[in-house]
């Protein structure tokens, strides 16, 4: 019998690095854990392939990309930018404190795409995923199985 699967996730990049690198999250990464549809965003297949630096690791980001169907590799709509723009902004301000505002312009970018099509954000960054969420009412985090 098959197992109904109604609720959908969006896998955090760290994930897929902790995947990667410690084998830690399979459950996340495959989908049980969580019984869910998964989707891949199109940040974070980005992020992925900036990391892949060598051969093997440009190979494992295209399994991973392999793994999702194109109908779920998803991509973060054009207003979504602005929102992003207003959301950093309430976060930030300006930005002149942030080390890495790239890393959380992606994070809003990929926040707002599982918040648009209803699916959980899948993170080990569930503290700044939080934060977020207060400015995207309905927005769902979790942390990814062990």
């Amino acid at each position: 019998m098959a197992v109904s699967v109604s609720r959908k996730i969006l896998l955090d990049t760290n994930v897929f690095i902790d995947y990667l690198r410690l084998g830690s999250h399979a459950d996340s990464v495959s989908g049980r854990a969580h019984q869910a549809i998964r989707f891949l965003s199109s940040v974070v297949l980005m992020e992925l392939r900036l990391g892949a630096d060598t051969v093997p690791r440009r190979r494992a980001v295209d399994r991973i990309k392999g793994a999702f169907p194109a109908q779920r590799l998803i991509a973060p709509a054009p207003d979504l930018f602005d929102r992003a723009g207003v959301v950093f902004r309430a976060l930030h301000g300006d930005g002149r404190g942030l080390r890495d505002r790239l890393g959380v312009v992606n994070d809003l970018l990929i926040a707002l795409t599982a918040w648009r099509i209803g699916a959980t954000v899948v993170t080990a960054n569930v503290d700044e995923f939080t934060r977020i969420r207060r400015h995207l009412p309905g927005l769902s985090v979790a942390p990814p199985s062990p």
